[in-house]
Parts: structure tokens; sequence; C-alpha cells
């Protein structure tokens, strides 16, 4: 079986990040993750992007760059990250699909809340290629963050 993608986004504002928490499936509820969803066919990553953004928080965003890597969920799905931006006009996120409740993290609270542990590596990446351009920690710049299995 081929590998599906599964996106995320890297949603920033004013040098925060958004999470998002988990309010199903059981086994995931009560951890945090970057917002996103699974791509249909004959949908590209960047629309599918856009598209859950809408159904799960209420935005218009606006998908930017790639960030390097992709990270193994549970077969056969992996997961892509995309930097992402509200657009002018864009309602406020709200917790509409899949989530209970969203955070702004600021550089100080990013580890704070307990993330997917599948998600871990990707806000790493995330951070390390956003953190030049919008002042949030990079690995190695105070980004701190939990032990990387069998760390």
């Amino acid at each position: 079986m081929s590998e599906r993608i599964v996106v995320g986004a890297a949603l920033v504002e004013d040098g925060r990040l958004l999470a998002a928490r988990r309010s199903a499936p059981v086994e995931l509820a009560g951890r945090w993750e970057l917002p996103g969803g699974k791509v249909e066919p004959g949908e590209t990553a960047e629309a599918a992007l856009a598209r859950e953004l809408r159904e799960e928080l209420g935005v218009d965003a606006e998908v930017g760059g790639r960030v390097p890597g992709e990270w193994p969920l549970r077969a056969p799905y992996v997961l892509h990250v995309w930097t992402a931006r509200l657009r002018p006009g864009s309602a406020a996120p709200e917790p509409l699909q899949d989530h209970d409740a969203l955070r702004w993290l600021g550089p100080d609270e990013i580890w704070d809340v307990p993330w997917l542990d599948q998600d871990v590596p990707a806000v790493r990446q995330a951070l390390a290629h956003l953190g030049a351009l919008e002042g949030l920690p990079s690995p190695g710049r105070g980004a701190g963050g939990p032990e990387a299995p069998g760390a």
C-alpha cells in the first residue's frame, strides 16, 4: 500500500503558533497537534490544507511554503507540514471539528501542551523553519521541548 499524505499547518500569527487539542478518537483525545487532515484523491496538498483549516477551524488561510521533512504516522499515513497565515478578514479560529480547544502559543509556551508524539518532531522542524522569520524559538535557541523517544 502506498503512503497517504496528511497535511498539517504551522499557522502563525503575531509570532504565535496555533495548536489544536484533539477531542477524538479516544486514544488521541486531550493531546495537541498542528491542525490539518487527510488529502483526498485528486486534491493537491495545499488545497487539502486550506480545506481542512476551513472545516476544522472556520478560517480562510493562505498556505505558504512546505516545511522540509515528513513524519510517519499510523500506516499508511505520513505527515507533511506547511506554513500558513490567516487571510485578512478571516474569522478567528474556532474548534469546529475533531478538536475541543485551540491555543495560540508564544515562544515560551510552545512546549507547555502535551503534543501528540508524532507531532513533536514536526513541530520542532516547523519552529526551526519559522524561527528567523517569526521570532519563534528554534532548536538550539531555547526551544526546549520534550525529549525524542529513545533519547
